[in-house]
């Protein structure tokens, strides 16, 4: 898949990234390789071409070996800079940098879930293990009245420049779901004849179902006239009380107007986030725990207010990925970090999963075009 890059091209871009921006501009530096600025440059066309993307899994050298040389030269080069204090007014390009690389190690994860889902055997990458059953149970709501409210990012620490200006928003009176919508709720939809109805579907979603032949999310599968769900962890039986994940824009706005409702907007979202605590299954704490990286619920009773809105799926919502009143991109090409991708896409929140419990804020935005599948991607609903 053309969005899909190998494990090796990540390790050695996120390498490029501490090369490029930082130590190229540090006397007597050496670049490892003079070919590598090509071929592991992402999207950063101030900085020069780059391979195509989609054939970046055609790319049989550097290997492994080379790849890690390429790594340790960085990281040496890296160590001596900080050991020099050399760093002044660079400190954000290395703050920049570690977030970037924590994006890319969540990308290595659902990137090799694509690739091993293509073939036939179906690889676990983890140790299989029992799902739980997640949460499940009836849907509650939390009302909100109609208000002003301040959105973004507000304080001195870290954050994409996409998150700012702080800006003010006025909300309509709503209500949000306190949970995702779970597997057995979707699969509802699905038997339901949705993906059959091209009534319930924008018409860019519609064409996109009859051109993919979409009819069910990504990775379920169907044996023995039952569902099933390809993990990390392998090919298991669907578990019906578990988030719905891998799901575009186009299906999650499908089940929500199924369900006579719709998405969140991305500062409704936002709102009541900020009240909560920064808990959730996120990457690293499902590894510590051995257990497989997959959307768990909030588990136990059913909750009486929004829950789970960090980790397990990152949650589209209605709002199209735009800039902020008074945004101002980055000088030169850091400035394509965020900024040049603002068309065609669709805000996401929330983290998932595959993100680093550290990565994720209230106020972080992802974003992908409405199409996309292969991330941890699911929907609470609002009305």
């Amino acid at each position: 898949m053309p969005d899909v890059s190998p494990t090796r091209w990540h390790l050695a871009h996120t390498t490029w990234f501490f090369e490029t921006f930082l130590l190229k501009s540090t006397p007597g530096y050496q670049v490892f390789h003079e070919d590598f600025e090509y071929l592991f440059n992402s999207y950063y066309n101030t900085v020069g071409e780059q391979f195509p993307r989609h054939r970046r899994g055609q790319i049989s050298r550097p290997g492994l070996p080379e790849t890690l040389d390429y790594r340790r030269h960085v990281d040496q080069h890296m160590m001596e800079l900080f050991s020099a204090g050399e760093f002044d007014g660079r400190g954000h390009v290395i703050e920049l940098g570690l977030h970037h690389e924590q994006q890319h190690q969540e990308l290595i994860l659902t990137d090799i879930k694509h690739v091993l889902s293509r073939n036939p055997l179906l690889p676990a990458y983890q140790t299989p293990t029992p799902m739980a059953s997640g949460e499940g149970g009836r849907l509650e709501w939390t009302s909100v009245d109609e208000q002003l409210v301040q959105a973004g990012h507000a304080d001195a620490t870290f954050c994409f420049d996409n998150e700012r200006p702080r800006h003010k928003t006025y909300l309509q009176a709503h209500e949000l779901a306190h949970r995702c919508v779970t597997n057995g709720e979707y699969l509802q939809f699905v038997n339901d004849g949705g993906y059959r109805r091209p009534e319930l579907w924008l018409s860019l979603g519609w064409a996109q179902v009859q051109q993919e032949r979409w009819t069910s999310p990504l990775y379920w599968l169907r044996r023995d006239d039952q569902w099933h769900e390809f993990s990390l962890a392998g090919l298991h039986a669907l578990e019906p009380n578990l988030p719905v994940c891998h799901l575009s824009y186009f299906e999650a706005d499908a089940y929500a107007r199924w369900a006579g409702c719709r998405l969140p907007t991305e500062f409704e979202w936002e709102t009541h986030a900020a009240a909560l605590s920064m808990e959730g299954n996120f990457a690293d704490r499902l590894t510590a725990r051995r257990l497989p990286i997959h959307p768990r619920g909030a588990g136990g009773e059913i909750p009486s207010k929004p829950a789970a809105m960090f980790g397990d799926v990152w949650e589209w919502t209605s709002s199209p990925y735009t800039a902020y009143p008074g945004y101002q991109p980055a000088s030169g090409a850091l400035g394509e970090y965020n900024g040049k991708f603002m068309c065609n896409q669709f805000v996401l929140r929330g983290g998932s999963c595959a993100t680093s419990s550290d990565h994720i804020r209230p106020t972080y935005r992802n974003f992908f075009p409405p199409e996309a599948r292969w991330q941890f991607t699911g929907f609470r609903l609002a009305r």
